[in-house]
């Protein structure tokens, strides 16, 4: 497994080393030692979540605030998305900014993204399967929204059209309006 820290270093991109032959591939896609010796995180992943989606869904920019912040490992197992994190740590150098990666089934790479981030994606494939561990409970009472057009963060997402989005993500707040990480 390689760790690469992204342009906000406490967002880490995974690449497993994969082990393929004429039968299909193996890889190791969680190991708690590793993941611990690479990111100097001590995590505890308490729920696995799995969402499929159609091409154009976008989903976000999702977070929960203390005490039921999450950290998420996400990953694809069909499909591609552009997956987005965005740092909303008021006290973070690196406040406001966000990354994005390519993940899909072809890349196998999976992104840590910790507490204090916005998470977010879009699905460029006809379908998508996402896969994520979170450091903490779904609690629907500490999920907030951020809007994932906002103009202050400029994420250029790499879909042309308009994305299909829920309810929730429909009546996302601007950056502005966000309740935040100190």
């Amino acid at each position: 497994m390689q760790a690469s820290r992204l342009s906000i270093p406490d967002v880490i991109l995974f690449t497993p080393k994969v082990f393929g032959d004429e039968r299909g591939f193996f890889f190791e896609s969680f190991n708690e030692k590793l993941f611990r010796e690479l990111t100097g995180v001590d995590v505890n992943f308490v729920q696995d979540n799995h969402s499929k989606s159609q091409k154009g869904v976008l989903r976000g920019l999702h977070y929960q605030m203390p005490p039921m912040a999450q950290g998420k490992l996400v990953r694809v197992v069909q499909g591609e998305v552009f997956d987005v994190a965005v740092d909303i740590r008021k006290s973070s150098p690196t406040f406001g900014q966000w990354v994005g990666e390519i993940l899909s089934a072809d890349n196998k790479r999976q992104i840590w993204i910790p507490e204090g981030f916005a998470h977010g994606f879009v699905t460029l494939s006809d379908t998508a399967e996402f896969l994520y561990k979170t450091t903490n409970y779904y609690a629907p009472q500490h999920e907030r929204c951020i809007a994932w057009n906002d103009e202050s963060l400029q994420v250029n997402w790499p879909y042309a059209g308009e994305p299909v989005l829920s309810g929730k993500d429909q009546a996302g707040v601007s950056l502005d309006e966000a309740e935040l990480f100190a």
